[in-house]
């Protein structure tokens, strides 16, 4: 799951009360259908700051509310307001997450890019700007191991 630090980053999930907060703001439907329809209590995801100095994956959180309808969707003050947007049919939704743990280090774009495990990850395929992206076990296990490998580093 990402988001620009500048916006919200983990520091600021990291400091929320019992480090929960929901995951808004998401205006994509490829997206929104995830948090919809495929986030379940007790997924985890990984947080990826984007639009930053140094972009790449910086720590894992806990999913502990499937998806509901995003209310931020209907509040003419807020930044994320689309008055297409309906109560009765929210068109977007979110879940809430749970602060689990910063990563030893930030994994950056240029390492998973690197990861033949990662080749076929939407987040390093050429013009992905999706918010939220599937892994399979494998792909997330390769990105841990990078986080305790000290980086991947491709044959030459």
């Amino acid at each position: 799951m990402k988001s620009e630090p500048a916006v919200y980053g983990i520091d600021e999930l990291a400091a929320q009360p019992l480090q929960t907060d929901h995951w808004e703001g998401v205006r994509n439907y490829q997206a929104r259908n995830m948090l919809r329809d495929e986030m379940r209590p007790g997924d985890l995801a990984l947080f990826y700051h984007s639009k930053c100095p140094r972009s790449g994956v910086v720590g894992i959180m806990e999913v502990v509310r499937a998806g509901y309808p995003d209310h931020t969707a209907f509040d003419p003050e807020s930044k994320y307001y689309d008055p297409k947007s309906d109560p009765d049919r929210p068109r977007w939704h979110m879940v809430d997450v749970r602060f689990e743990r910063r990563l030893a280090r930030t994994i950056p774009l240029a390492e998973l890019k690197a990861n033949p495990a990662l080749a076929d990850t939407l987040l390093v395929q050429r013009g992905n700007r999706l918010s939220i992206m599937p892994l399979t076990p494998a792909q997330w296990q390769a990105i841990l191991d990078m986080e305790r490998e000290g980086g991947f580093t491709a044959a030459l």
